[in-house]
């Protein structure tokens, strides 16, 4: 079967990997993709954008596509599970994503909320307000303790959260964002309550009824050590995270997993694909952590894919086809027991102003460690150049955390270009957990 992939970072470039090292592809497309997903066996980039339905119509039917695994949320969100099923030429094509109704839990904070609300799914207190009613958004500020948590309602690029300590300070960004600091994403904001704990993702696998339950992870979204500075689209992250132990994956199964699975198909949802849940656990009474739902994303994470996605010993094509056919409760997804750890390195300024186009070097003497690309290309020359501002990221497996921290650190050192940054702390706040 060939298979076309959608997007062009690390989650992409994991993916790929898993996707054609399964005898169930023959042949591997990724739309645009980068020079990690270039240099793949079976696999071909594309120029096609992820958001030009129309060109994706034609080459699936024009390269006999038989599956399309996307893996950002602009597409979902746009609604291309509903274009495909929409044209009659595209119907027997298996999409795997929700419908643009099951990516508003994504695509819509406010709607999220509400969906949590509606299945007793345990979540932070939220109200949610518009530039018309600004001034009861700063009244609703007052009613909170600090810290202050504002979400853009719509897609920010993983940029749309703020959490303030001063409350001039949130009632400013307050109407910095209802007038436009996000673009139409924040024409709503969401302000919730705070919930003081430790964060993690958990990653769910479902045909619309049943489910499996993927490694869980933990992302590090600031630039800077300690976890400061500006919010990115992630430096690093753990799979697993080691206080998710049983008791405690049973509680979200059973106060999260299952009643969102069960609220989707209650409401008629078509929901083919993955459920991002992202966590954080709360020190309740007796000291046992309590999981409560900070967000759902409707695909894979960036960069927790990276740490999860080679931890997968299954054939990830066959879980697919399951997910398709709506019968996912009869395979189960083998896990590899060691830990994981990927560590972003990102191009100087970003997340703000950087340049692109600095040649790489070093790529081929990592050993031991698995390399995603998340913004690179090949330039005239055929060198692997910068292209982003998160650029490569290296993962490692190993028996233990340390072990596997140990080694990717060890390896990324090899890695140059002109402006390199990356945070030396990713896992330490884990490490001192486990002590």
């Amino acid at each position: 079967m060939n298979i076309l992939l959608l997007g062009s970072g690390g989650r992409e470039h994991a993916m790929a990997c898993k996707i054609a090292e399964s005898d169930r592809c023959s042949r591997l497309f990724v739309a645009p993709g980068n020079a990690g997903t270039a240099s793949l066996a079976k696999t071909k980039n594309v120029d096609l954008d992820p958001m030009d339905f129309t060109g994706i119509h034609a080459f699936v039917l024009s390269n006999d596509i038989g599956m399309v695994v996307v893996g950002p949320e602009a597409p979902l969100v746009g609604g291309i599970a509903d274009y495909f099923a929409s044209e009659s030429s595209l119907r027997g094509v298996m999409v795997i994503g929700p419908s643009k109704r099951g990516a508003t839990l994504e695509g819509s904070k406010d709607e999220a909320k509400a969906f949590m609300m509606r299945h007793q799914i345990p979540t932070a207190a939220y109200r949610t307000f518009t530039l018309e009613n600004l001034h009861e958004g700063k009244e609703f500020l007052r009613t909170l303790q600090p810290p202050y948590v504002l979400k853009a309602d719509g897609l920010a690029g993983g940029k749309g959260v703020l959490i303030l300590d001063n409350i001039k300070d949130a009632e400013k960004e307050l109407q910095n964002m209802l007038k436009g600091k996000f673009g139409e994403a924040s024409s709503k904001v969401v302000i919730e309550q705070f919930l003081q704990g430790v964060e993690l993702s958990v990653f769910v696998l479902t045909d619309g009824k049943h489910y499996q339950i993927l490694p869980t992870a933990k992302d590090y979204k600031r630039i800077g050590e300690g976890d400061t500075g500006l919010n990115t689209g992630g430096m690093g992250s753990i799979s697993p995270v080691h206080f998710a132990d049983r008791s405690f994956m049973q509680k979200v199964e059973e106060r999260i997993v299952i009643p969102t699975v069960k609220g989707l198909h209650a409401e008629n949802v078509n929901y083919k694909g993955f459920i991002f849940i992202g966590l954080m656990a709360v020190a309740g009474e007796g000291g046992e952590l309590d999981p409560y739902v900070i967000e759902y994303n409707v695909r894979m994470g960036d960069p927790e894919t990276e740490s999860v996605f080679p931890r997968i010993k299954s054939d990830v094509v066959d879980l697919f086809e399951h997910v398709w056919h709506g019968n996912l409760q009869q395979t189960t997804v083998d896990i590899d027991p060691r830990a994981a750890t990927c560590v972003m390195l990102v191009a100087e300024g970003y997340p703000g102003r950087y340049e692109k186009g600095k040649v790489i070097s070093g790529l081929k003497q990592v050993e031991g460690s698995m390399i995603f690309h998340a913004g690179t290309r090949l330039d005239e020359h055929g060198e692997v150049v910068t292209n982003g501002g998160r650029v490569v990221c290296v993962t490692s497996l190993a028996e233990s955390m340390p072990s596997a921290l140990l080694h990717t650190y060890q390896e990324l050192e090899k890695i140059k270009w002109e402006g390199l940054y990356f945070r030396h702390d990713i896992g330490q706040d884990l490490l001192k957990m486990m002590i």
